[in-house]
């Protein structure tokens, strides 16, 4: 069975964290994160650019995921990125320590670049905006 949240709780269910055992929820700071949507970045350990698609204030993949991909041990508590790849088709899900601001800042080729983004502007891309 498929539910779907109403928008307020989707809002929040990214600012909310809930705890391994399921018991207690923590409220999260969104603002903490270095990178917002539209940012250019590098990735330190596998040298690539890219742009923030979107962001999330804490790790919200799953456990194996996490076992079989973040094999430096990322924190889970710290924000996480899903990062458009420049020259790539897809789009990688990144911890913030693994990140860093690109200096070329030039234009990004990905193919879902329009999906997300109106238009790149002085260094950053500008991301649509929508009505759903």
């Amino acid at each position: 069975m498929n539910f779907r949240l109403p928008s307020k709780l989707l809002l929040l269910s990214n600012c909310v964290q809930v705890s391994p055992d399921s018991r207690t929820l923590r409220m999260v700071d969104a603002s903490k994160a270095r990178f917002s949507v539209g940012d250019i970045i590098h990735h330190r350990r596998f040298d690539y650019r890219g742009v923030v698609a979107d962001v999330d204030p804490v790790f919200q993949g799953t456990e194996e995921w996490y076992e079989a991909m973040a094999t430096s041990r990322p924190p889970k508590d710290a924000p996480w990125y899903h990062v458009l790849v420049h020259g790539a088709e897809h789009m990688t899900y990144v911890a913030e320590q693994n990140l860093e601001s690109d200096g070329d800042g030039g234009p990004i080729a990905h193919p879902l670049l329009g999906h997300f983004f109106d238009d790149h502007r002085d260094g950053r891309y500008n991301a649509k905006l929508s009505l759903n």
